[in-house]
């Protein structure tokens, strides 16, 4: 099914399949392709509209029964980290970061096998060859970086986050770790030093992707201080975490045409 609007970008709606954060619900994406000179004013533009990249494709949720994913993002001036989060800071003060372009390594790719073996190994990513990780890294057509984390004493790949820089902040579109140092509490730091890179960059928020209420997998970013989700076409603070029960009834969620109808696009012009 093909859905457009004039001077706008083409959207389309995959097939409905088992939802990999709900049990019992079926997942389906409104997607469009990103590509040529207005990519990254495209990117910039949908990403404050719920929408994430992967590869060269926008995407978000459009489940035609459900209503269970927020988009999220931290409000990084308003963000002060907790007593456990000040904790997990100082456990990795040794590590060193290092940015560079979106090239994929051997070695990247072999500490993102050894994660996903531990930590998902019957998700939808599980039998991604090196291939296909090159992909997932490479094929950007904005301005994106991999962030690397490093324990100096041994030079071991510790973390990694694939991250896009758009125009009001940071999206971290893919992280990976070594799973075998739980007390470090990787995934949780690497969020908050982006939220480092973002202040000492001036920019205002880091998008960490979906939460997902009653997700074991998602509702971890609901630790966060400042955290805002996109809730009915808006961005506001979360608030009282309890409030968001999923509809689960075909009223719960515009038809496809009238969100699309909804989506605000670029200057074409610009």
């Amino acid at each position: 099914m093909r859905h457009s609007l004039p001077l706008a970008p083409q959207f389309y709606v995959t097939a409905p399949q088992p939802c990999p954060y709900l049990e019992g619900r079926m997942e389906r994406k409104l997607f469009t392709a990103l590509q040529g000179d207005g990519a990254q004013k495209l990117n910039d533009t949908l990403s404050k509209q719920g929408f994430r990249r992967s590869q060269n494709v926008l995407y978000r949720p459009s489940c035609s029964d459900c209503a269970a994913c927020f988009s999220a993002r931290i409000d990084v001036q308003k963000f002060k980290p907790s007593r456990n989060q000040k904790r997990v800071l100082k456990r990795n003060t040794h590590l060193v970061r290092r940015a560079t372009s979106p090239w994929a390594t051997e070695e990247q790719y072999d500490l993102f096998r050894t994660y996903l073996d531990a930590r998902h190994a019957d998700g939808g990513m599980a039998d991604m060859d090196v291939f296909e990780f090159g992909a997932m890294i490479e094929e950007t057509p904005i301005r994106s970086r991999v962030v690397e984390y490093l324990n100096p004493e041994t030079d071991e790949l510790t973390a990694v986050c694939l991250t896009d820089m758009i125009d009001d902040g940071l999206s971290m579109v893919y992280s990976f770790y070594k799973p075998d140092l739980p007390r470090q509490s990787l995934g949780s730091w690497m969020i908050l030093d982006h939220v480092q890179i973002a202040l000492d960059a001036g920019l205002p928020y880091v998008y960490l992707g979906y939460w997902v209420p009653g997700s074991e997998k998602m509702g971890y970013k609901a630790q966060f201080d400042a955290l805002e989700i996109f809730y009915k076409g808006v961005w506001r603070p979360i608030g009282d975490k309890s409030q968001y029960e999923a509809d689960t009834h075909p009223l719960s969620t515009d038809p496809i045409a009238e969100q699309v109808a909804n989506i605000s696009f670029p200057d074409q012009r610009g």
